[in-house]
């Protein structure tokens, strides 16, 4: 076990006299699109009341996007759009508060915690900490986390998000996620994780048509090579990433997301990145402009048609043993689990977004199939 990971025994004990007690297991909260603004900007800071009830988050981001010369009033910001705005963050909002801060070994980061833990930690749900290297930035977030809430008398533990953006955090994906009970998920952050690989890519996110497959050549009868076009394929580049992301936060109970997609304009791309990444198991993405929350919107949330499968399948497996024919197609145990893992997140979608309860409320009632028995 890593030094800087606490004993089992210990693991659920606050790391401040007067912390609230940490999380047994964190919940379930639909984050389709985690939607970025900055604070300092007054006229994106105008918008933020209109957004609320709109999107699952809005994140106010002290980080990358800002100046440094605009680093506190960015922070200011924040504060003063948490405090004055009905219906952003805490428990029962109808929009979840997020903050980026900045990075741990920047001048900000402890101004950042301080004031916003000390403010408006009662309105905030989730602290994004980027470029984490591994459990000891966990470790050190987490206990001054649990001093600063003891400090302003918080009942509720704020959560912890990591974002992917070395190589090293990469290869630490499994300890940085057991490293505190605070962890939340992870988000993949492609353009610094680029830049650390030394990959050779200037995009933020998405693909890149270098990095491709080509169809094999066809040869007459006796092997010649035929002149003519060969079908190339376009391949992800973050498909590995993620996929290693999804299975390190699913052995640890918390959830993975895609980061950002650059490309604001090529919104086919997008569309098509965040569903590999949703078909993948992330939960969500994140928005850099409202054109994208939409997308992240539609797209991390089950369709009808998948739904309505899915509870055909749950009606027809009754108990979950055995095996079942449905339209021609065998169905098992380890299809119920799948079929429930969507049944599951549509019933939170639907909690959170009338229009989508409306859908799935709209879907025929489910009916086993006549077929049925061994396969």
């Amino acid at each position: 076990m890593p030094s800087s990971v606490r004993s089992p025994k210990d693991f659920f004990r606050p790391l401040a006299v007067g912390a609230p007690e940490p999380l047994r297991e964190i919940p379930a909260r639909p984050s389709r699109a985690i939607h970025f603004f900055d604070p300092s900007n007054e006229k994106m800071a105008a918008k933020v009341p209109q957004l609320v009830g709109t999107v699952d988050v809005l994140l106010g981001n002290l980080e990358d996007a800002v100046r440094a010369d605009r680093k506190e009033a960015a922070r200011d910001g924040l504060v003063k759009i948490a405090r004055g705005t009905a219906g952003l963050g805490g428990e029962d909002a109808s929009t979840q508060l997020w903050t980026r801060v900045n990075a741990l070994d920047s001048p900000w980061v402890l101004d950042d915690l301080t004031a916003l833990v000390t403010e408006i930690g009662d309105r905030l749900d989730v602290v994004m900490i980027p470029k984490v290297q591994g459990a000891e930035d966990i470790a050190y977030v987490d206990r001054l986390l649990a001093q600063l809430e003891a400090r302003a008398g918080l009942t509720r533990p704020l959560l912890v998000h990591a974002i992917l953006e070395t190589a090293r955090g990469v290869v630490n994906i499994e300890e940085i996620c057991g490293a505190s009970p605070r962890m939340q998920g992870l988000s993949l952050g492609p353009a610094d994780l680029a830049a650390d690989r030394r990959m050779k890519t200037t995009r933020v996110g998405g693909g890149h048509p270098g990095y491709l497959v080509r169809a094999d050549p066809r040869r007459t009868s006796d092997g010649v090579d035929v002149e003519g076009d060969r079908a190339t394929y376009q391949q992800d580049l973050w498909h590995y990433t993620i996929s290693r992301m999804v299975d390190a936060c699913a052995a640890h109970g918390i959830f993975p997301y895609y980061g950002p997609f650059g490309d604001i304009a090529d919104v086919v791309a997008c569309e098509d990145q965040f569903r590999n990444a949703y078909l993948l198991g992330c939960v969500g993405a994140w928005s850099l402009h409202p054109e994208q929350i939409e997308i992240a919107h539609r797209v991390f949330s089950p369709t009808v048609e998948d739904i309505a499968h899915a509870r055909r399948v749950v009606a027809a497996m009754g108990d979950g043993t055995a095996a079942v024919m449905l339209d021609g197609k065998m169905e098992d145990d380890a299809s119920l689990k799948q079929c429930l893992v969507l049944v599951e997140l549509a019933e939170q979608l639907a909690e959170r977004d009338p229009e989508l309860k409306k859908l799935y409320d709209a879907i025929p009632g489910a009916g086993a199939s006549d077929e049925q028995g061994e396969a």
